[in-house]
């Protein structure tokens, strides 16, 4: 089946787009981590420290830190291939330590970047140097892991081959991330969330994050039979769910490969909008995992191109509506918190 490039991979952001919708933010004292965005320099379109700090102010609600993940740029240009990825590390360092000199929101105070697992035997080694350049905001490791044979589902450049995570030097190398306090961040698609459980069960002993919901796709092949995929997805879940060393991360449903279509509209959606389409994907993953064990996130800069910072949070407010204070606590800020050893929440007004 063919691999050919598909661009783009992701909606481009288009602020003159963006600015044809706009809602006052709901609940604006709820403190908030956004538990998942990236940092994009080049090769990429730039969305750096200025641009987040933008739309954070510009949406209205109360976000204290962010958790900033892996995004494949920014990394060196020079040196060997396995180490290059410590200049995406070092550039988010910096931009977390101005963050905290400047006051404000805690911008990319945990990170979680990357570290080639199949490196096996060297990951600590490498591992450490990320350390090294970040302390203790280096938390986590993200390899992504998302392939499907669909050429139409497709979130990177270069698809990883399938069947990573059950590849021995894969594991070998994940086997060096427990020992070193060091999370994973597994971004895969539905058909893989079964894989991912095996490799949970496998590591008990590692906290695994499963990052945008575990990818439901609703393109190509799969876009005729949604109701299929909710179906696989869910049981899916439940059984990663068993496994108690995995937490959720409740968004990024706004990607092309979703197959909700926001970015082609005249005008971008509301928080209405949004909460129709992600409600049964995220009210169903709080039912499975329990608020202590999902949290909410952005994935800012690849959703703003379907919708605004400001009308998905409201969104995500919309959905959570009818949780307890101590459930939009978790949801919002203290799940985040724990999972990347953060600071409590500040109390909820």
């Amino acid at each position: 089946m063919s691999r050919d490039p598909i661009e783009p991979l992701h909606p481009p952001a288009r602020p003159d787009w963006l600015a044809l919708h706009s809602e006052p933010a709901l609940d604006p004292g709820l403190p908030i981590t956004d538990a998942h965005h990236h940092v994009w320099g080049p090769p990429w379109t730039r969305y750096d420290g200025a641009e987040l700090a933008a739309d954070i102010d510009a949406s209205g609600h109360n976000v204290v830190a962010t958790v900033v993940v892996q995004g494949g740029s920014l990394y060196r240009t020079v040196g060997p291939q396995e180490l290059r990825s410590l200049g995406e590390t070092e550039h988010v360092a910096g931009l977390a330590r101005n963050a905290v000199e400047t006051g404000g929101p805690r911008l990319c105070e945990r990170i979680v970047g990357h570290v080639d697992l199949l490196q096996g035997g060297r990951v600590r080694g490498i591992a450490e140097e990320h350390l090294a350049l970040a302390g203790d905001r280096f938390v986590g490791i993200r390899h992504v892991v998302a392939a499907d044979e669909d050429p139409m589902v497709r979130t990177t450049r270069v698809p990883p081959p399938q069947g990573l995570l059950a590849d021995t030097r894969f594991r070998s190398g994940f086997a060096a991330l427990a020992p070193l306090e060091l999370s994973f961040d597994a971004w895969l698609y539905h058909p893989q969330i079964p894989e991912l459980t095996e490799l949970a069960r496998a590591f008990p002993d590692t906290r695994i994050i499963l990052d945008h919901l575990g990818g439901p796709i609703g393109v190509g092949t799969y876009a005729e039979r949604r109701t299929d995929v909710f179906k696989t997805w869910r049981r899916s879940l439940v059984e990663l769910a068993r496994c108690e060393n995995v937490l959720v991360k409740l968004g990024g449903l706004a990607m092309r490969f979703n197959g909700f279509g926001f970015h082609e509209r005249a005008i971008p959606p509301s928080s209405d909008d949004l909460a129709v389409a992600f409600r049964p994907f995220i009210e169903t993953a709080i039912e499975i995992f329990g608020p202590e064990r999902a949290m909410f996130e952005s994935n800012f800069p690849v959703d703003k191109g379907s919708c605004s910072y400001q009308a998905l949070w409201n969104a995500f407010k919309k959905i959570a509506s009818d949780c307890s204070a101590d459930e939009k606590r978790s949801l919002f800020h203290d799940t985040a918190a724990r999972a990347y050893r953060m600071s409590a929440a500040p109390n909820l007004s």
